[in-house]
């Protein structure tokens, strides 16, 4: 394995990136820290920066084709990573995870139709959900000796009033847990019992810490696997979200091939010729890279939790399992969300997801990106350690 370095600061101003030039967009300022959307501040791993030069370079951009080359990538990366076989034709490519669960949405259900979601959870399932015009129905995670687990019982209840789909975050954002298998048995077999669709958005899956496993729901047996929808994408794993390519893996033909409609009726599978060469790259070479990063993002966590314990006791942090992404809580600072977030950006000058964006369970919350350089977290955490002190 290389010596890989996360601890170069790359400056992303003037790049054309969310994250760093449409600060004043969000915050109503440019003087903020962005640690906020699920993008990190590290170079993707030098594969793909050359199989996108190597692709630049050919200077000819016509409609691109997934070859076989880039679906055995998928399918090594699933079986070789994680045990979890995919065969080639039950992949299906979109243009993101998002628009994969839109378009799952419109192919299994209809308008009206009971959707199920855990929050606090990734904002676009509950606007994916009403938009489409199905009904949101909420089975909200609940903490226990510090730790979100699902509520079964509540889970069951919801289930027998006819519920169509279940779209679960597995790892979660933005608690950041990896569900265990008896977790996820559990959730399977209600799902089943109650002829429930599983929409599992499995981005998170390649950053697990130690102690962890992520477990792919569609492997837990054939029997759920037929009733399981997966979402992939490299785009988290290896920082190319902007190149919007992902994969939704389906094993049930029919289910395959309705979903298939929905793709033709809109026609975005044909793909993006940047973002083919940059999966085929990051799954075939990026393994290596992916596993040091996973490294230094613990250490990152780990940073992030004892920095948070030590200096800033009226903020606690939930321990996330895996992502890059902490859940941070400021119930105690004792401010309204609207105050909690002019504190942060005005104060602070660190600008933080809205824990309200994840729903009412979001409420005295806030989630830090913490996927950047060592440096970038410090200067972050001595922002707000500084701004809760002036406040003493």
């Amino acid at each position: 394995m290389k010596n890989w370095s996360f601890d170069t600061i790359v400056n992303r101003e003037q790049s054309g990136c969310r994250k760093w030039d449409g600060r004043k967009n969000v915050f109503g300022t440019d003087d903020v820290l962005p640690m906020w959307i699920a993008d990190m501040d590290f170079q993707s791993p030098p594969a793909v920066i050359e199989a996108l030069k190597k692709c630049a370079a050919h200077g000819v951009y016509g409609y691109p084709l997934q070859s076989d080359a880039y679906y055995s990538a998928i399918m090594n990366w699933m079986e070789q990573r994680y045990g979890c076989p995919v065969e080639r034709e039950w992949i299906l490519d979109t243009p993101g995870v998002v628009p994969a669960i839109n378009l799952a949405i419109q192919a299994f259900t209809r308008p009206c139709d009971k959707i199920v979601i855990q929050p606090p959870v990734y904002p676009p399932f509950y606007s994916s959900i009403v938009k489409n015009r199905r009904q949101v129905v909420e089975n909200p995670l609940v903490v226990e000796d510090g730790r979100y687990v699902m509520d079964f019982r509540d889970l069951e209840k919801k289930m027998q009033l006819g519920i169509k789909m279940i779209i679960l975050a597995s790892p979660h954002n933005p608690v950041g847990r990896i569900w265990t298998k008896e977790e996820l048995q559990t959730l399977a077999n209600l799902c089943l019992r109650y002829n429930v669709l599983i929409l599992s958005d499995e981005i998170h899956g390649d950053f697990v810490f130690k102690g962890h496993r992520y477990i792919p729901m569609r492997s837990m047996s054939p029997e759920i696997a037929r009733s399981t929808i997966t979402c992939i994408a490299p785009s988290k794993s290896f920082n190319i979200a902007g190149l919007k390519t992902a994969a939704t893996i389906i094993s049930n033909r029919k289910l395959r091939e309705l979903f298939r409609d929905a793709l033709e009726a809109v026609h975005i599978s044909d793909g993006n010729i940047f973002g083919i060469a940059a999966l085929e790259a990051a799954y075939r070479h990026g393994g290596d890279w992916l596993d040091a990063l996973q490294t230094y993002l613990e250490e990152n966590s780990n940073f992030l939790a004892q920095f948070i314990k030590n200096n800033i006791p009226d903020i606690r942090m939930i321990k996330p399992e895996g992502t890059y992404l902490a859940w941070l809580d400021c119930r105690a600072l004792g401010l309204s969300q609207t105050e909690l977030r002019d504190f942060f950006v005005q104060k602070a000058r660190v600008g933080l997801n809205d824990g309200l964006a994840f729903g009412k369970q979001g409420e005295g919350f806030m989630r830090l990106n913490f996927g950047c350089p060592r440096e970038t977290l410090c200067d972050g955490l001595e922002r707000i350690a500084n701004a809760v002190k002036s406040r003493r």
